[in-house]
């Protein structure tokens, strides 16, 4: 559930900024008018990020066992390669953000209301888009029962209200902060869900190593307590994992939280309390 809570948080905060940006900008410059296609390019991306859950989650069902674990792997992989992507991207990037988005609403007010649309559907859709990519392993991962969602569902909530009140400027939130300890956090997610992707992989027959365990803890650590499901939900940690999900594991995690706190330049405005502000 946390480990969803946070996914849920952080992609949605994201969104919720570039959304809160668009619509403070447009509104300072006298375009109020221009808020609907905004509105409806933000429903459209939603719309799409709905779907494409949908359709992983269908999909997996209508395959046999063997193809629904290389289908599961596949995506387990896919997602870490962009939820990677998206927090190097966002902590190199988040400090041009409002100045970049300005210029694209410029040249969208300049092509219309379609233009302005499109503009929102693809910055929103692609926080969605990774959204989804990134949920249906996690989800998967952690079996049955609703605390996975309500996890998922709770972050997203919570972004959006945090995402307005930044707006309303009734909040102030550190963003270099922010984004640092959620991505440090989400890297230790994104490994456990490459470990998840490559023991899937195993169950198909695509990869090697099935019965090539590394520990057994199944005793000390059981499946089915309370811990065993904590560690399971939050860290995706498999009580007896193979040599592979460990291998797979250590290279990730190590050289990426490496790079993730390698020391850079910083714009210190990318702390504002407000960075909807015109």
């Amino acid at each position: 559930m946390f480990a969803n809570f946070l996914i849920g948080l952080r992609e949605g905060l994201e969104a919720a900024l570039v959304v809160g940006i668009l619509v403070a900008y447009l509104v300072k410059a006298g375009h109020r008018d221009r808020l609907r296609p905004v509105w409806l390019g933000v429903v459209a991306a939603v719309a799409l990020s709905l779907a494409v859950g949908a359709t992983l989650t269908f999909t997996s069902h209508s395959l046999s066992f063997e193809a629904q674990e290389g289908f599961g792997g596949s995506m387990s992989i896919i997602a870490v390669a962009f939820v990677t992507w998206m927090i190097f991207w966002m902590r190199t990037q988040a400090r041009h953000l409002k100045t970049e988005l300005h210029g694209k609403v410029d040249t969208a007010l300049r092509h219309g209301a379609l233009a302005l649309a499109l503009m929102a559907f693809l910055a929103v859709g692609r926080e969605g888009l990774e959204t989804s990519l990134f949920l249906w392993p996690t989800l998967q991962s952690a079996g049955s029962g609703l605390a996975p969602g309500v996890g998922a569902v709770l972050g997203l909530a919570t972004a959006v209200v945090l995402g307005y009140l930044v707006y309303r400027r009734s909040v102030h939130i550190n963003l270099a902060t922010f984004f640092t300890v959620t991505g440090a956090a989400l890297v230790v997610v994104a490994a456990g869900v490459l470990a998840y992707g490559v023991h899937d992989l195993q169950e198909a027959g695509v990869l090697p190593g099935l019965a090539n365990l590394a520990f057994d803890v199944t005793k000390q650590v059981p499946p089915s307590s309370w811990y065993g499901t904590l560690l399971k939900g939050t860290l995706n940690f498999s009580a007896d994992a193979t040599w592979l999900q460990v291998i797979a594991y250590v290279v990730y995690i190590v050289p990426t939280m490496a790079l993730f706190f390698r020391p850079v330049a910083l714009d210190r405005t990318v702390s504002s309390a407000v960075p909807v502000a015109g």
